[in-house]
Parts: structure tokens; C-alpha cells; sequence
């Protein structure tokens, strides 16, 4: 009878059915990776950017724009007339006016080019009914607004670089998603084994529960021991109950973020890696070479030399220009409009030197300077913390497959452990108590091998988003083009 009841019990401990595995940590990022929210606003933010881009790009080429402006007045207005006088006058009339124009931004100078062509006509209503036109074949303009900075050659230094870091931030991105998607697996898987264990248990105390009652009827076990066997098959439902909210909470966590239809589904333990290392001057040059951190390093010094520059430029002494060149023409009759020009030409420059600004120019300068030597402080200071990362990381990853080992050893003993605890308690060699504490040993070195699981691929992970390097594969880790169309 004591032989029936241990294997009854292993077979109720060991031999339950387990659910299905039909997703794994692998296929649950790559769902994360192109359906989950996370991934609409990553990829969202990466065309923002990559839009801004072309528009930057696209803003040095030609522009044509064309304008049609009709306007039609009838009141009273003031007016100055032939002898500089002020009077008031009756105007009804309409002005129509159309316009082509070319602009060409030059990015060597900081100038714009344009050329412009217009054509206007006047039509006064009333007894002195007429019209009249006026027409510019073609102007040709050239506006600078500083002779002392250009805006444009800081434009073709920093906005590559943003771009740039868009596409590596992307990728960086999409390697939190990979994190945040094995922090709920693993949660989710948790759960799953934690139910389990708690059903396991909750019909291991169903047959202990029997076997006590058996003995205290026949007087080998006092009625304390029955009460507390009793307390356990009761704490063994709630927690049952307990661990059924749980893991239906993490399975909708999961779920909705896989946008997956269905939360029936269940999960495998993810397998280890395979034996490889990664030296910390390798994790460090793919991450000088890969990271967004080392482009922005770049960028937000030229940022600040852009400040300076234009600090320097524009509050020192001061110099626009501005030309015009062109033909122009009137006549009351369209049909002679085109046969008679005139020349127009402007030439505009315009000239300040500050004599005495109580030291305004002078403040703002070195306000610029020291934001300059800030940022360089900052610059190296932030460098120092991203070497530091990727070392302590990279030490850090070199002892996780060890700690992933003596768990799962750990496990493998308190299994073993609370198999035999649970035949001598059948047999009558140990007490509940020492009973209750290798389940609780079992249970508990289950879930730490989960943690030390967990542990150990949320770190490989990280390392990956910390260097951007596939060390599994070998090769850098690579983003579509397409995302950013």
C-alpha cells in the first residue's frame, strides 16, 4: 500500500500534462518587432526624421513657386500725391498681380538666389473707366544676410549627423523592444510554472491530506499534525487562485503587447546560448563604431560651435547685402506692353559696428565660449560613463553562464530532494514540517532558475543594445532601409 501511494504521489508531482508551447522568447520579439506598440512609435519617430532629412536635402535645390494675388478695392483711402501732400481719394478698382519665381539657396556663401518674373494689372472702375499693366520680363536678386556667418555650412555638418543617429536610434530602439519583450515573457513564464508548481502542490496535499487522516485515525500522528497538514491543503487552494490571477494578468500583458488575437497560448523555456565570449576591447569598438552616443558626442559640440559662430557673426560687426537686376516696363495697353523696357537695378548694403554696448556683445560672446567648454566637459564625462557601461557589462555577461549553471544544479538538487523527502514522509521517517520545507526549497529553486534564465538573456540582450552587435551571428546588427520611406 506505501509503495502504491509514493509512486501515486511522483506521478501527481511529475507526470501532469503540461500545456502546449507554441510561442518562443525568439518568435515573441520578432511579433514585438513588427506588430507591438512599441514598434509603431519607434517607427514613427525614425520617418519623422528621415523626412526631415529629404526636406533638408531637398531644401538646396531649385524652388519654384508661382503666386496669383487679386485684390479689388472701393472706399476712401489717403494718399500722397504728385506734390508730397496727403489727400484723401475715392478708389475703385481692382489690381490683379501673377508672379514666377526661381530661388536657389547658396550654401557657400549663405546667400539666396532668385529669379523672378511679374505681371500686374490695374483696372479702375467708374466714369474714368481704364486699365493699365506693368510687367518685369525677368529680376534677378541675390539676398545675404550676414557676410559673417553662414548658417547653411553649419546646416551640411550637423544635419547628416542627425540623420544619422535617427538610423542607429532606430536600431537602439528596437533592441529596447527586444528587452521589453523578454521582461513579459519571462514574467508571463513565471506565472505559467508558478501555477503549475501551486497545482502540483494542491494535489500532492490532496493525497497527503488522506494519508494523515489515515494515520490519525489509527493514532500515529497527533492532531496537531493533522491541523497543520489541513492549514497547507487550505493555503495550497488559495494559492492556486492566487497564481490563476496572476499569470491571466501577465498572459493580457503579453498578449496586447504582441497584438496577438488570443491569450490562449503558452510559452517554452528558452534553451542557452551557445558557448561563446566577448572580450571588452571588442564589446568596446563595436560600440564606438555602432552607438548613436558617439555621432551625438560629434554633433553636440558642432552645435556649439554653431552657437559660437553665430554669436561672433551677428553681434560683432554687422554686414548685409542685398542686389537686384532686372527690366520692367508699363503701358495702358497690353498688346504694346512687351516692347519697351526700362532697366532696374537696387543695390542695398547695409553696415553696423557697435561703438558702445556696455559690454552686451562682449557678455554674449563668452557666455557661448563657456557653453562651448561646458559641453566639451560634459562631452568627456559622458564618453567615460559609456567606456565604463560596456566594461562593467561585458565583466558582468562573462559570469552569467556560470550563475545560469549553479542555479539550474540548484534546481536539479531540491527536486531530487523533495522527491525523497516526500517518500520517507510517506513511510513515516520525517515529519510535515521538514516535508513543507523541501517543497518550499523546490518551489523556490524552480523560480530562482527562472530568474537566473531571465537574467541571463535580458543580459545578452542589453549587451546587444549596448554594442549593436549580433555576437551569436557575428556581425553587426542592420536595420531595413524601408522603414525610413
Amino acid at each position: 500500500m506505501k509503495k502504491t501511494l509514493i509512486y501515486l504521489l511522483v506521478f501527481t508531482t511529475y507526470g501532469l500534462v503540461a500545456q502546449t508551447h507554441n510561442i518562443q522568447l525568439s518568435q515573441a520579439i520578432k511579433k514585438a518587432q513588427e506588430n507591438s506598440p512599441a514598434y509603431q512609435a519607434v517607427k514613427n519617430r525614425a520617418q519623422a526624421s528621415y523626412w526631415r532629412y529629404r526636406s533638408y536635402k531637398a531644401s538646396f535645390l531649385p524652388q519654384l513657386d508661382f503666386s496669383f494675388d487679386p485684390t479689388y478695392t472701393n472706399s476712401v483711402n489717403r494718399i500722397t500725391n504728385d506734390q508730397g501732400q496727403d489727400i484723401f481719394v475715392k478708389q475703385n478698382q481692382s489690381l490683379m498681380s501673377a508672379g514666377l519665381g526661381l530661388q536657389q539657396q547658396v550654401p557657400y556663401t549663405g546667400g539666396i538666389f532668385s529669379v523672378n518674373s511679374q505681371l500686374q494689372r490695374i483696372d479702375r472702375f467708374g466714369d474714368d473707366k481704364s486699365s493699365s499693366y506693368s510687367v518685369v520680363p525677368f529680376s534677378i536678386n541675390y539676398f545675404q544676410n550676414s557676410l559673417f556667418y553662414n548658417p547653411f555650412k553649419w546646416d551640411k555638418k550637423i544635419e547628416p549627423l542627425l540623420y544619422e543617429e535617427s538610423k542607429r536610434e532606430f536600431i537602439e530602439r528596437m533592441e529596447d523592444i527586444s528587452l521589453q519583450t523578454c521582461a513579459r515573457y519571462f514574467s508571463l513564464l513565471k506565472a505559467q510554472e508558478q501555477l503549475e508548481i501551486a497545482k502540483r502542490n494542491l494535489s500532492n496535499q490532496d493525497t497527503l491530506l488522506q494519508i494523515s487522516k489515515g494515520r490519525y485515525r489509527i493514532g500515529k500522528i497527533a492532531e496537531n499534525d493533522l491541523l497543520q497538514m489541513e492549514l497547507r491543503h487550505l493555503n495550497s487552494k488559495n494559492a492556486v487562485t492566487t497564481q490563476t490571477i496572476a499569470f491571466k494578468k501577465a498572459s493580457q500583458d503579453l498578449a496586447r503587447f504582441l497584438k496577438l488575437d488570443s491569450e490562449d497560448f503558452s510559452l517554452s523555456t528558452p534553451a542557452t546560448l551557445g558557448d561563446f565570449s566577448i572580450s571588452v576591447d571588442k564589446a568596446l569598438e563595436e560600440a564606438q563604431s555602432n552607438r548613436k552616443d558617439v555621432i551625438e558626442f560629434r554633433r553636440r559640440r558642432l552645435e556649439m560651435e554653431q552657437n559660437l559662430a553665430e554669436v561672433r557673426g551677428r553681434n560683432g560687426v554687422s554686414l548685409q547685402m542685398q542686389a537686384n537686376f532686372g527690366l520692367n516696363g508699363q503701358s495702358d495697353e497690353f498688346e504694346t506692353l512687351y516692347q519697351d523696357y526700362d532697366q532696374q537695378q537696387n543695390v542695398r548694403v547695409s553696415l553696423r559696428v557697435p561703438v558702445f554696448d556696455w559690454g552686451v556683445n562682449k557678455s554674449k560672446r563668452k557666455m557661448a565660449e563657456a557653453n562651448l567648454e561646458l559641453t566639451d566637459t560634459e562631452i568627456e564625462q559622458d564618453k567615460q560613463a559609456f567606456e565604463q557601461e560596456i566594461y562593467l557589462h561585458t565583466l558582468n555577461w562573462s559570469n552569467q553562464r556560470e550563475f545560469l549553471q549553479t542555479a539550474q544544479k540548484a534546481k536539479e538538487v531540491a527536486l531530487k530532494r523533495y522527491e525523497i523527502s516526500m517518500k520517507r514522509y510517506v513511510l513515516g521517517k520525517i515529519s510535515i514540517t521538514d516535508l513543507n520545507l523541501a517543497q518550499q526549497e523546490k518551489d523556490r529553486a524552480i523560480i530562482d532558475y527562472l530568474n537566473s534564465l531571465e537574467k541571463f538573456w535580458s543580459d545578452y540582450y542589453l549587451l546587444r543594445r549596448l554594442t549593436l552587435y549580433d555576437f551569436v551571428a557575428d556581425q553587426k546588427i542592420s536595420v531595413a532601409q524601408l522603414v525610413f520611406e
